[in-house]
Parts: structure tokens; sequence; C-alpha cells
């Protein structure tokens, strides 16, 4: 079980620590609902430095990314990220990742810990383009700091203009009066903030920083739960949940990270896709009754036929009802359209709503 820098501190400050692709990482402290109201109302930190960092350099970088990837990334200029995914040849997805690009010619993706190794060999399979690869996943660190606070917090550790950063743009900067200190405005939660990646010997220092900043914001550390209740209100999909390899992005609502613009891996059966439509469509439900639907629980119709699955379910800390995501079989997409849940033995109304569950 790999340790990220800072678990010595989340052992100090109580967190519960459990297994998770391959770490020993925290999944709660206070509890899941006071951290995820946290980070909707003020601010809270997630260390997720499990996560993969994969950099290409060299003048075919880009056209390796072209290949392997679904979104256009030479619409990325120097400082723009972009969300995308990278399709397998049998229609469904082999992880999804974010792009940065950092030079001319050098780029960094971000991958789940859960597919770090299999993201590495599909990429290294793709690339005889002569694109130099360097895994640097352990030696980096990656702080979340989200909330509608984090900009006013953070803005006394550096001098990189928080407050007016775009969406999903980066600078390189000094943080914490640390140098080369990668400052981005993104994040996994829906409330704004930034992810800061640092060398491992910076992050102790960092994560003391960032709390001495945030006190006055009654800033909390935050685990996985949270994080994984934060994006399903948002209506993220999670790769292993929403989608894996047998699921394909038109299917999961990715269409829009999905360019045809450009040849890359499987890319004509996906424009087939979209062409002439799918037969299911992951889609969001919120509870009509008491109940919290769970991964993998059926989906049913009027009559108890069988019409999809659950991917992710939760019970909703900021709209306190329960709440999910599920592939249901295309005519029963539609917004407002009656579904059922089934739960052990019952099943429970719900109803297809537009995504995202939480409006802010």
């Amino acid at each position: 079980m790999k340790n990220t820098a800072l678990t010595h501190i989340h052992k100090a400050l109580g967190a519960k620590m459990v297994p998770f692709t391959g770490y020993n990482m925290p999944v709660q402290y206070e509890g899941v609902t006071s951290e995820h109201l946290a980070v909707r109302n003020s601010i809270g930190v997630f260390d997720v430095s499990h996560m993969g960092e994969f950099h290409l350099k060299g003048r075919n970088a880009l056209a390796l990314i072209q290949k392997v990837t679904s979104n256009d990334a030479s619409k990325l200029y120097i400082g723009r990220i972009q969300y995308s995914c990278m399709p397998n040849a049998d229609g469904g997805i082999v992880d999804d990742l974010l792009v940065y690009r950092l030079a001319d010619d050098e780029y960094m993706l971000v991958v789940n810990a859960s597919n770090m190794q299999k993201d590495w060999d599909w990429i290294s399979q793709h690339n005889d383009l002569d694109v130099k690869m360097i895994n640097s996943s352990d030696e980096m660190s990656l702080l979340a700091i989200q909330g509608p606070n984090a900009a006013k917090a953070m803005q006394s550790l550096t001098k990189v203009d928080l407050e007016n950063m775009k969406y999903y743009t980066f600078e390189v900067g000094t943080f914490a009066g640390l140098d080369n200190i990668i400052i981005s405005a993104t994040g996994y939660t829906g409330s704004g903030g930034f992810e800061i990646y640092m060398k491992n010997d910076q992050a102790e220092a960092i994560w003391k920083a960032v709390f001495k900043a945030g006190a006055a914001y009654d800033i909390k550390p935050c685990g996985l739960a949270a994080r994984d209740t934060l994006r399903l209100e948002m209506g993220f999909c999670l790769y292993g949940n929403d989608i894996d390899d047998t699921t394909s992005p038109i299917e999961a609502g990715l269409g829009w990270i999905t360019k045809f613009t450009k040849d890359f891996v499987n890319s004509e059966e996906l424009k087939a896709q979209k062409e002439n439509g799918v037969s299911r469509k992951l889609v969001g439900f919120e509870m009509q009754e008491r109940a919290i639907p769970r991964h993998d629980y059926p989906i049913v119709d009027e009559k108890g036929n069988n019409i999809g699955r659950v991917t992710s379910g939760t019970m909703s800390p900021s709209l306190e009802k329960g709440i999910g995501m599920g592939y249901v079989t295309k005519e029963f997409s539609k917004s407002e359209t009656e579904i059922f849940i089934q739960i052990r033995k019952k099943t429970k109304i719900a109803k297809v709503v537009k995504l995202p569950f939480y409006k802010g």
C-alpha cells in the first residue's frame, strides 16, 4: 500500500484511512456531510496525490495526444487545460483525463489512479512518433482546494491573480513561498477553487500554509467520500462507475468532448453512434420517495421490466434527497420520465432530471 507525502498528517488529524487504488487514503475526517457542506459554503481541501501525471514531450507530442484522445487538443494554448477521454478500440473508454499544455512541445496528462498503468501502456502502444514519455506520478503531490472562498483565502500565498483566473486555465508560479508550483483553476466539486501540483517534498509545507491562510474561513480537510458526493451532485462521471471499458462517450453524454474534426482511436465507430443514435443513455435521476440508490441497483419500468442499472447513487447532502446516475434504454432517457429503482425487494419511484442536480 502506497502512502502520499501527507499520509502522516491525515492520521494525526484522526482521518479514517482506507485502501484506495493501491494508496492509503483518507475517506473522511469529521464526517461526509460536514466536509461536503464546507466545500459548498466556504472551503475544503482534498489530498488527491494518488492521481497520475504523465509528461509528453517532443515535436510530435500533440500528434500523439490527438491520436489517443477524443477532444481536440490543437485548441489548447500554453496555460489552458482540456477535459478529454481516451476511447478504446471496442467502443468503450480507457480513461477520462485532463490535458495541460505546459509549453510549445510539452503536455501533462492527469489520469485516474486506478488506471495509471493501463493508461501508460495504452499511450505507449500508440507512441510510434518518438514522443518522450515521463511518468511523474510518484514524484508529484496534488491538493484540491475547493469552495467559493478558495480564491480569497489563498490569495495571500501567491501573486497569481486567483480571483480572475478563468476556469480550466493554469499558471506556474510561486505559492506559499515555493517556486514552480502549478496553480490550476480546476476541480471535481462544482464549487470552484484550485488544484495545486507540487513535488512531494513541498507538500507538507504547502498543506500547512494552506490551512493557516484558510483559518479565518473555517477551512476543513476533506476525504474521498465527500469528493464523491460533491462530484455526483454535479453529474460528473466517475471512472469505474459511470464510464468504463464498455461504455462509449456518446452513451455517457460526453459527445461534447468527442470531436470528429480529426481522426482518433475508434473515431469512425463513435461518429456512427453520434449520427445514428445509441440504444442506452446515462441519465441523472432524483428519488421521489425516501430512498438511497446505490451502484448496480436495477432500474425497472412500471411493470418491473429491467431497463438499466444505477452506476452512482447517494443521499445528497445539499439537496437532502436521494440522487443517482445510471444507464437506461433510450425511451426512458427523457427528462421528467418516471423510472423505478429496485432496492432489495422493493421498487422506489424516481424521476429523470437534467444535470447537474446541484445548481449552486
